[in-house]
């Protein structure tokens, strides 16, 4: 075998077919052939023949093989250096899904993965630094909360232990669904030390795709703050309570959707999302004595973010003075805005004009694995397009041609960090 050189990774040549193919063969699992999506919720039987499907074809390169304690799964090329534990090039994402997913979100990343290592073995060829493929644990948080959990660990901002004791919405515990489905593993989180981290993904909306560019440089993600809302009113008849005596839970949900929406037009860049709504008693003619609802606000400022949250604080207060009402707030997730490495965006972009392609920088508005790596090593993301913008849906697609293309700039940026 043979030192990567500047000759050597001229060799280094990308397996397109096996890489789309391993896509296809992963995003069968847990498919439902109806209606074309697939559910693989994190540490169900279904994500459980997905992992076991990755760790095969880890071992079909002949990787190191080891899973954390929350059970992140990491595979790695060893290099010439001793230690396959220290000053990591990592990459990677998560292969759990939301209900009735695509095929692409976070497989991708993890497959592309396999494949720039796929282009060392075949050549013959030996890093000078160890490089590792994860998957980490959990990144959608639909069965356990917070998402990008498996990362979020990793980054020294959540205890191993605080997340395996998390309770699932389905009551199981994270932990000893890890032990059922034979992925808790014994390696300490952390125990391999990225020096530097990429990540390779479906850009999950329309600006690539609008502006036909190739591929995105990731700069920075957005910043995320999750709450969840309980309007507590007063139940009463729906035909005989005046409107001005009226304690209404779910008018003051509908007041606090319009408001949000407001503060994203006034500010242009300030997104809201009102995703969950519930009403108790939930019955058309009775006036909603409770509403629950979530909130969703995102800016790629850390500043007109905490504005924002603010705003709807003082909003809340006077909506209880207006309507008679009590808001109980309770945050579910909060992460500043996160600013990319800059000489990482650099090389995707000089990537991308060595092989001619098109390309652009930009922020992620979705959150990513990658946001929490960005806390303990040096991250930069790729993005390819997605067809009409469309994530989280069976009709998430991304044209094989591009998909092959985001995997071979990603080996190209790999080469030229092993080569510095």
């Amino acid at each position: 075998m043979n030192v990567i050189s500047e000759q050597v990774s001229a060799q280094l040549e990308l397996d397109g077919k096996t890489l789309l193919d391993q896509i296809d063969e992963l995003g069968k699992i847990g498919i439902d052939i109806e209606i074309g999506g697939r559910t693989r919720i994190a540490l169900t039987d279904d994500e459980k023949a997905g992992r076991d499907q990755v760790v095969r074809w880890m071992q079909e390169l002949d990787l190191i093989i080891e899973i954390d304690e929350v059970g992140n799964i990491f595979g790695t090329l060893p290099s010439s250096s001793p230690d396959h534990h220290q000053n990591v090039l990592m990459m990677g994402s998560h292969i759990d899904t939301v209900k009735n997913a695509g095929a692409l979100d976070g497989c991708y990343g993890v497959l592309a993965g396999l494949a720039v290592i796929r282009a060392y073995r075949t050549a013959d060829v030996i890093p000078e630094r160890p490089i590792t493929v994860v998957a980490f644990t959990n990144e959608e948080g639909v069965r356990y909360q917070p998402d990008m959990m498996g990362s979020l660990v990793y980054a020294g901002g959540m205890s191993a232990e605080d997340a395996l004791n998390v309770i699932g919405t389905d009551g199981t515990r994270l932990g000893d669904e890890l032990q059922r489905i034979g992925f808790s593993g014994s390696m300490k989180v952390g125990s391999i030390v990225p020096r530097e981290y990429i990540e390779l993904h479906i850009e999950q909306g329309p600006i690539l795709e609008q502006e036909n560019i190739e591929i995105g440089a990731v700069e920075s993600l957005q910043g995320i703050s999750w709450q969840q809302l309980t309007i507590k009113g007063k139940a009463n008849h729906a035909g005989t309570t005046p409107t001005n005596l009226r304690h209404d839970a779910g008018l003051v949900a509908a007041l606090i959707m319009t408001f949000l929406r407001d503060i994203s037009n006034q500010t242009g860049t300030t997104l809201s999302t009102i995703g969950s709504i519930q009403f108790h008693p939930n019955l058309i003619n009775v006036i909603p004595r409770m509403a629950e609802i979530t909130v969703d606000l995102r800016d790629p400022d850390e500043n007109r973010l905490k504005d924002a949250e603010q705003k709807l604080n003082e909003y809340i207060r006077l909506l209880e003075v207006q309507h008679g009402v009590q808001i109980e707030q309770k945050q579910l997730v909060r992460f500043e805005p996160v600013l990319f490495d800059q000489g990482i965006v650099k090389l995707i972009e000089d990537s991308a004009d060595q092989h001619g392609l098109s390309h652009r920088r930009m922020t992620s508005g979705a959150g990513h694995d990658a946001q929490m790596i960005a806390r303990i090593a040096p991250t930069a993301m790729i993005f390819v397009p997605s067809k009409d913008g469309v994530s989280h849906n069976p009709r998430e697609y991304t044209d094989p041609t591009q998909l092959v293309q985001g995997a071979i700039i990603l080996l190209d940026v790999v080469n030229k960090i092993m080569n510095k």
